[in-house]
């Protein structure tokens, strides 16, 4: 089931970058010409910072009887991490599934809910419950862990997928 298209759904992220601790790091979510959306930026180091992130609220929030998200990506070599949120809030409990791209080469990437790891500001936090697909009110996406530089990730589309419906090139 179709989460993102970029045609129609997803149109509006907010950039939440390091700056909002000091660093310097910019990124955006921008529509490309092709019907797709570019999450692209500068990643710095500078002042102690080190991580660019966007997110959108969904329209949809209810995805039980799903297993997770899948998302078609091209790269750039570089490991991105996938949020979601189960509430509107800009700050507190997150939940990631970090993946790495193949520079240039468009892949489908599997993201099982299961997979999914609760964390507040980079520090993991095993005593929270999974991530409930009843409400999953916010996603994004999030490069961080020293990779500074340019950056560019092409997103095609986000659907929910079921468990019957594996993707071939998952990770």
């Amino acid at each position: 089931m179709l989460v993102c298209d970029f045609k129609t759904t997803c149109l509006n992220w907010l950039n939440v970058d390091d700056v909002v601790m000091g660093g310097v790091s910019d990124s955006a979510m921008q529509l490309t010409p092709d019907g797709t959306a570019a999450f692209a930026g500068n990643l710095s180091l500078e002042n102690s910072g080190g991580f660019a992130s966007v997110r959108a609220a969904l329209e949809r929030r209810n995805y039980d009887g799903f297993a997770g998200f899948r998302i078609r990506v091209k790269g750039d070599g570089k490991r991105y991490s996938f949020r979601a949120r189960n509430d509107d809030r800009f700050d507190g409990i997150v939940y990631k599934f970090d993946f790495d791209t193949v520079p240039g080469e468009w892949q489908e990437i599997d993201l099982p809910f299961s997979g999914f790891v609760p964390s507040f500001r980079g520090r993991m936090l095993p005593d929270v419950p999974s991530l409930g697909s009843s409400n999953i009110a916010q996603i994004g996406l999030l490069i961080s862990n020293k990779q500074a530089g340019a950056f560019r990730l092409e997103i095609a589309w986000i659907e929910a997928y079921r468990a019957d419906t594996v993707a071939s090139s998952c990770r």
